[in-house]
């Protein structure tokens, strides 16, 4: 219910020409009473029974409540609650991020990954360097796209060899130059730093910039013991771990980037003998060359001297603008199957690379000092103010959601949502990158088994204490934006899940 204002007339004067006696007044204060009672009963009349029970759910006790429910095309809201109220939306942003990207970029586009030279080849030696250039492809050799994805490794084998080149005299580079070194949001929680969700994203990426770790646990209280990390990468671990009887971990692997340790704290099931954490990697550009170096080097190819990146040798002072040849070039999937991906399985790398190529379309004023980040965040605002929709409501700072100090409204996301399904022409591919709710991806248990399973599009987010929802249901031939954001809910979150559930399922008289 709206808050109500009240506003009572001041206490009788006796010098006051106009005095009434004290009777009088307390009438007058009854009479106002009365009519705010009945304007707050008649308000409540007013929500639908489904939000009622919503909000009077126990996991709603202490929450932050910010919904809508609108028929597309419609001026009036089906139900609205706080609909104007900032709340963290955690993954939910994403439906921000990969709208853009489709209006800026549009869905055939591709990220190009480079492998060039600079120096010459004579006699099958290159006297000079191999770079990759990167673009801030984020899906190069990801698990999400399967075994093709790893088809890159081999094409720019194949190419170095058709150049005539059998050594190197130079060194392997990445120029991951394209976006700044702040991979991860200076805005993101500490618990997420070394994760392998919280992966950093930089002009050159590689295997989702993840490594996974396998243990072996013994019996309860003892430390796991460390078997393989897969890629090897150069990482020292220090382990506190401890094995304890439970069937999932609660463990942490925290690090910051660039630097090659890792802590490891919490615990793993006892008595495994191949457990799997994963993790991030801390300088993806640098390990992408490295790796490049190693399949070089089993191709009989050597190379002289050890690999870079642009980050090391800008700091070294040794990095050159050289004349380069491209040797050749891979191309990431469309941009519409990245984005159906990031939505289906919430992938912040995907999206946090989204955003800051949006942001390459950024012109920085002279001696601007702006992040990646914050560049792609000014274009996404810039782009829908021109299409009429007020963006003062959002405050963002990343494109994944992962920064607890993301604010959007109901209200502002519905606006997004309803222009994609009326005015983009990229509708198609923008609606089919939600979810099926109770069939597939981050939302495949939500509303598994109901009516409305199959006929909801959702994206979730999902944060400590936070559940959101957003996207579109379709209902007895209309079509419907709806926009949930949770803060701050009692319990667990099945708990939540049901509550909206049946509001939902309430709501469309399921």
């Amino acid at each position: 219910m709206n808050a109500i204002i009240m506003f009572f007339p001041p206490m009788p004067d006796k010098n006051n020409p106009l005095f009434c006696n004290m009777k009088q007044y307390r009438l007058l204060f009854l009479s106002v009473a009365v009519i705010l009672s009945f304007v707050a009963i008649c308000a409540n009349a007013q929500q639908p029974q489904p939000l009622k029970q919503l909000l009077a759910s126990p996991e709603m006790h202490n929450a932050s409540i910010g919904c809508i429910v609108k028929e597309i095309g419609s001026p009036h809201a089906k139900v609205s609650h706080l609909a104007d109220k900032r709340l963290t939306p955690a993954s939910v942003l994403k439906t921000i991020t990969t709208a853009t990207a489709l209006e800026l970029l549009g869905e055939t586009y591709r990220y190009p990954t480079e492998i060039q030279y600079d120096g010459f080849i004579q006699n099958g030696i290159l006297n000079g360097n191999i770079y990759i250039k990167g673009h801030g492809d984020p899906t190069l050799g990801s698990s999400q796209f399967g075994p093709e994805s790893k088809r890159f490794m081999q094409e720019w084998l194949n190419a170095i060899r058709l150049a005539g080149i059998t050594k190197i005299n130079g060194r392997v580079i990445a120029d991951e130059s394209i976006f700044d070194t702040e991979g991860i949001s200076m805005k993101w929680l500490y618990e997420d730093l070394g994760s392998y969700y919280g992966a950093g994203s930089y002009g050159v990426n590689m295997f989702d910039n993840m490594y996974s770790l396998y243990l072996r646990s013994g019996e309860e209280g003892t430390s796991p013991h460390i078997l393989r990390c897969d890629p090897a990468i150069n990482i020292t671990f220090h382990n506190y771990l401890k094995a304890k009887s439970i069937s999932k971990d609660s463990a942490y692997i925290v690090g910051m980037p660039f630097v090659p340790e890792r802590y490891l704290y919490g615990s793993i099931p006892d008595n495994q003998t191949n457990y799997k954490m994963k993790g991030d990697m801390p300088e993806p550009a640098l390990f992408s060359a490295q790796y490049l170096e190693k399949e070089l080097n089993k191709a009989g190819i050597t190379v002289k001297m050890p690999a870079s990146c642009y980050r090391k040798m800008q700091e070294e002072r040794s990095w050159q603008i050289k004349e380069r040849e491209t040797l050749t070039t891979t191309y990431s999937p469309t941009l519409a199957t990245i984005i159906e991906k990031t939505n289906h399985v919430s992938h912040n790398l995907y999206a946090d690379a989204l955003l800051k190529t949006i942001g390459l379309r950024y012109k920085a004023n002279k001696n601007e000092s702006i992040s990646s980040f914050e560049r792609g965040v000014r274009v996404m605002g810039r782009f829908w103010e021109e299409k009429g929709i007020d963006m003062s409501p959002f405050v963002i700072y990343d494109g994944s959601g992962l920064a607890l100090a993301n604010k959007v409204t109901a209200n502002a996301l519905c606006s997004i949502l309803g222009y994609m399904a009326t005015q983009s022409k990229h509708k198609k591919a923008y609606l089919q990158s939600f979810p099926q709710a109770g069939l597939e991806g981050s939302v495949r248990n939500f509303l598994k088994g109901t009516s409305l399973a199959g006929h909801a599009w959702l994206k979730s987010g999902s944060m400590s204490k936070i559940r959101c929802y957003a996207g579109y249901i379709e209902n007895q031939g209309k079509q419907y934006c709806v926009v949930l954001l949770i803060n701050d809910y009692e319990g667990n979150i099945a708990a939540v899940n049901r509550s909206l559930s049946r509001f939902l399922l309430g709501l469309f008289g399921q």
